[in-house]
């Protein structure tokens, strides 16, 4: 499954890039077996939950913790 994370990473950074519509700066989504851990940054909580969603609409069953800054 680990060769499958580049690709797989990719997506979600699409998915989270579409979500957010480019209000998400230094995304980097850290991934493991045990889970995904999203961090970057943003002037918004809402921004900070659409990306969270964004990875939810792909991955709903992952452990996932939220990370990104609200500044």
């Amino acid at each position: 499954m680990s060769s499958d994370f580049p690709r797989l990473r990719t997506e979600l950074e699409n998915c989270v890039r579409a979500r957010t519509g480019g209000r998400l700066r230094k995304l980097d989504i850290e991934m493991s077996p045990d889970g995904i851990v999203l961090h970057g940054e943003t002037t918004t909580y809402h921004v900070k939950q659409l990306a969270q969603h964004g990875i939810r609409d792909r991955l709903p069953y992952v452990q996932l913790r939220n990370d990104i800054v609200v500044n």
